[in-house]
């Protein structure tokens, strides 16, 4: 198999942003959409923020950081996305949002054998795959957040994936330097489907007065060795996508603990959304 050598990325947010430096750091030829002006020139703006901090701690050199930059482009129009070999889906965690996006990349990848990944973290992706004309060649690829740090991806085939697409996928993760498991095309897949009933257990626990988030994530972090309190971790999350997560996962399988809380819903309408907003469980410098 020949080696992807031309990525795209559609969605420069936490997790596009993250996915394409990690793509550009490992010598590709990685091209960025966003839906706006703005919103390519912010996400431009996340990405060399975040090799500048590779670089003052020591992770990068410079010309390692100027080699990635060099190999980063930005659009915000899907038709530039007509050479790509590969193309990660990586918008916000809608249904309707996500499907008119790859329905759109499926129209403008010109290669019909080029490969469409969708970064969902809970919807299943057949669902996706049938809207376009390439079910085939499109499968789930769950990058984690941080993407430069967290090594794992979750790779979903859906039952229209083709074997080839899946050893291709898995290739690719590997150019990435990237750890993979295979999981089944169910929402929430593996990890979610394990990690989000503990972290809405311990919102519920904050709702009923039972603890308060500090505690509980020491209690986590000290007594169980987390390196992370269930709290801390939906603010770096995002309150919002942790949200839609659960949402999806409980239309699916109409289990109570899969349920959003109250207080989440609250949260997300007030806009607290956690480290991004700069207010969630926590309070965070923005």
């Amino acid at each position: 198999m020949d080696p992807v050598t031309r990525l795209g990325v559609v969605g420069c947010g936490l997790m596009g942003s993250g996915i394409a430096e990690v793509a550009a750091h490992s010598g590709l030829d990685v091209r960025v959409a966003e839906a706006t002006h703005d919103a390519v020139e912010a996400g431009r703006r996340r990405i060399t923020a975040s090799l500048d901090r590779g670089v003052r701690r020591g992770k990068l050199s410079e010309q390692q950081r100027d080699r990635a930059l060099a190999g980063l482009s930005f659009t915000h129009d899907l038709g530039d996305m007509a050479d790509r070999q590969f193309v990660v889906e990586a918008v916000a965690e809608n249904r309707d949002i996500k499907t008119d996006v790859l329905r759109a990349l499926d129209k403008a990848v010109e290669d019909p054998t080029a490969i469409l990944a969708t970064n969902t973290s809970s919807i299943p992706v057949v669902d996706l795959a049938v809207a376009t004309q390439r079910p085939a060649q499109l499968i789930g690829m769950h990058f984690f957040n941080p993407v430069p740090v967290q090594r794992l991806i979750e790779l979903i085939p859906a039952l229209t994936t083709s074997e080839e697409t899946l050893r291709r996928t898995r290739a690719f993760a590997a150019q990435l330097g990237k750890e993979v498991i295979q999981a089944p095309d169910r929402s929430g897949f593996v990890v979610n489907a394990l990690l989000v009933p503990y972290l809405l257990s311990a919102v519920r626990m904050v709702e009923s007065g039972g603890a308060r988030p500090e505690d509980i994530d020491q209690g986590m972090e000290l007594g169980c060795a987390h390196p992370m309190g269930p709290l801390r971790l939906l603010d770096l999350i995002g309150l919002d996508t942790a949200q839609a997560v659960a949402e999806s996962m409980y239309e699916e399988f109409k289990e109570p603990l899969y349920a959003p809380p109250a207080l989440l819903r609250r949260m997300v309408a007030a806009g607290h959304l956690g480290r991004k907003s700069g207010r969630g469980f926590h309070v965070y410098d923005t």
